[in-house]
């Protein structure tokens, strides 16, 4: 006997008796109708659930691996701390560094000579399987508003193996007020 026929003689006692006449076939037929649509319901609460569970496991350990790299970059600008993060290869796609450890290396050295203070805080993160984004405050001189950054990083068997931003200074008026955050 399958699960759903148990479950639907739970809620529907009446599949449990024998023949009893005509009478009964019309509320057994508005009882299916109103279990068919209980099916449905749960089922596409189910598949809801199923389809927008929230990240994997993977995703979870490719924040925890961007997250950690990037408080490496650029809040410590610590080389040797960050490149046990990297993939084989680094490819690089912001103008502002060199591809490859060695690009990544010399812009935290010029992060450490020009912006010895710089900061930035991770205000969100999001995942979608080997990418990671990042929307960031980045303080590079404290005491000024700052930047808005964007950050998308692609993972391989979480390892980094590219980056990608987009920055905008934080204008002192907006149009707005909703905030950049």
């Amino acid at each position: 006997m399958s699960a759903l026929v148990r479950i639907a003689r739970m809620w529907m006692p009446w599949m449990m008796e024998k023949k009893k006449g005509e009478l009964d076939k019309e509320k057994r037929m508005v009882d299916m109708k109103k279990l068919m649509r209980m099916i449905v319901a749960f089922s596409c609460i189910f598949l809801v659930n199923f389809c927008f569970a929230g990240n994997t496991e993977k995703e979870i350990e490719n924040k925890k691996v961007v997250q950690t790299f990037y408080d490496a970059v650029i809040n410590k600008k610590d080389f040797d701390a960050a490149s046990k993060f990297l993939g084989p290869y680094y490819r690089q796609h912001s103008p502002l560094a060199a591809d490859g450890a060695q690009g990544l290396k010399n812009f935290i050295a010029y992060l450490k000579k020009n912006f010895p203070n710089a900061h930035n805080d991770i205000k969100q993160i999001f995942s979608d399987g080997d990418y990671v984004i990042l929307h960031v405050h980045a303080i590079r001189i404290p005491g000024t508003r700052g930047r808005v950054n964007f950050d998308l990083f692609k993972l391989d068997h979480g390892k980094i193996i590219e980056h990608w931003d987009a920055i905008q200074e934080i204008p002192e008026k907006s149009l707005n007020n909703n905030g950049m955050f």
